[in-house]
């Protein structure tokens, strides 16, 4: 166990750790938007429309926050971005908990959305600056880890302090925001890449050899989206997003018309945050040396059986297989989604990169439960779940058929950082050489 644990943990910068730890304490303290429904529609007294518009808002507030989070991050940088959007947070989080009004909290809650995912794409962008390319597996399956592991508890701590006063809710969730926030502002320094003579560092986009970007500006928003190959892969990536959500909205309407309760289906979906603790740290070794394209492939199957599988579970413990088989495609899908995201972003350009891969996975969480339900009330449960695994089967041939290409555009930005390094290497000397020459007159 210590050899493994060197190897698993070994050799990850100390940034990265401060990184990690920001995120489990922020985790940990995740109360508010959980139990945001609960408050809204209980002591507030809202109607469920009401509620939802809220909850509404927050989700529109976050895919505005998660464009112009990656945006900032490459222009602004991404520690003045983290900390405006994580003390923001927290003070927007406060607010709300103070909040009784409609509209007070409707506005509190977009704003909330902007500046709490307006952080993801600065986070993800100097995680990825931190951490070399070869241990960038293992760095997020680490931080994947700390976020089930601080949901896992935050569930349970939620409850308590639900149960003894709901402003404490937001109190908690506001405190542990800040203190991430303390952390970035404390122990994190700019990691943004630049050119030794002052000028960003510029790499191979979608139009073609060069990003378009003009030395010291880099390019615009417009690139991400013209970038085929990436969007082919978040293409792919939002068809098991659509599948993964079900979870969250099909499966437990499935689970109560086969006459099992909400208590079941709570302890059933625990089984995925379990593995995910238990076992999550293990992937790393699992997945090393082996070919992205396979993994994502057999990660996709994994997702698609485990809930196509669906359509035969009729007792709790089935569907407890069902959920085991699904997060063990999970547990390899995440880590591999965020190296590969990472590997196919231009130095310059990862914030954009990121934030643009956040949306994706908002608009497949907004969508999930739309097309999920309107297949289960038209054609079935049983329709849905074979369709699930048939999109699993979809993803997963598309993986394999354009892993060929994604390799190519992640090998060029590769070549295209060790160009941009050694050109400023020669400078730098030189530079270095004259102040010595200057210091020693």
């Amino acid at each position: 166990m210590p050899g493994w644990l060197r190897q698993a943990a070994g050799g990850l910068p100390r940034p990265f750790w401060f990184l990690w730890t920001g995120t489990l304490i922020n985790k940990l303290g995740a109360f508010a938007i959980v139990y945001l429904a609960i408050y809204l529609t209980g002591p507030l007294h809202f109607s469920q429309t009401q509620a939802g518009l809220v909850l509404g808002a927050y989700g529109a507030g976050g895919a505005l926050g998660t464009v112009s989070g990656g945006v900032l991050a490459d222009r602004w940088g991404r520690r003045p971005t983290l900390l405006t959007a994580q003390f923001g947070a927290a003070a927007l989080m406060l607010a709300l908990g103070f909040g009784r009004g409609f509209w007070q909290l409707a506005i509190g809650a977009f704003l909330l959305g902007v500046f709490a995912e307006a952080a993801r794409p600065a986070f993800q962008a100097m995680m990825i600056d931190v951490v070399r390319p070869q241990d960038r597996l293992r760095a997020f399956a680490f931080n994947y880890w700390a976020i089930n592991l601080g949901y896992s508890f935050a569930a349970i701590l939620a409850g308590f302090a639900a149960h003894a006063d709901y402003l404490l809710l937001f109190v908690v969730d506001a405190g542990t925001t800040a203190v991430t926030a303390v952390t970035t502002l404390l122990f994190l320094a700019e990691s943004r890449p630049e050119r030794a003579d002052g000028r960003r560092l510029t790499h191979p986009a979608a139009g073609g050899p060069a990003s378009g970007a003009s030395p010291g500006r880099p390019a615009g928003l417009g690139v991400v989206f013209r970038d085929r190959v990436f969007l082919g892969y978040l293409g792919l990536n939002l068809l098991i997003v659509l599948v993964l959500m079900q979870h969250m909205s099909t499966l437990p309407i499935t689970m109560t018309t086969q006459g099992l309760s909400t208590t079941t289906y709570g302890w059933v979906v625990a089984v995925n945050g379990i593995m995910i603790v238990a076992g999550q740290l293990f992937v790393p070794r699992l997945l090393a040396g082996r070919a992205r394209s396979r993994i994502l492939a057999v990660a996709a199957v994994l997702i698609g059986a485990g809930f196509g599988l669906c359509a035969l579970a009729d007792t709790a413990w089935l569907f407890a297989g069902t959920v085991a088989i699904w997060t063990l495609g999970e547990m390899i899908q995440s880590p591999s989604n965020s190296a590969l995201v990472a590997e196919l972003s231009p130095a310059e350009l990862r914030g954009r990169y990121q934030g643009v891969s956040s949306l994706s996975w908002s608009a497949a969480t907004a969508l999930a439960p739309i097309v999920g339900g309107y297949v289960q009330e038209h054609l079935g449960n049983t329709a849905l779940w074979l369709a699930c695994a048939g999109v699993g089967l979809v993803a997963a041939a598309g993986q394999l058929a354009s892993g060929p290409a994604r390799e190519r555009r992640a090998a060029a930005l590769r070549a295209a950082t060790t160009r941009a390094s050694a050109a400023i290497v020669p400078r730098t000397r030189s530079a270095v050489a004259r102040a010595e020459v200057r210091n020693a007159a």
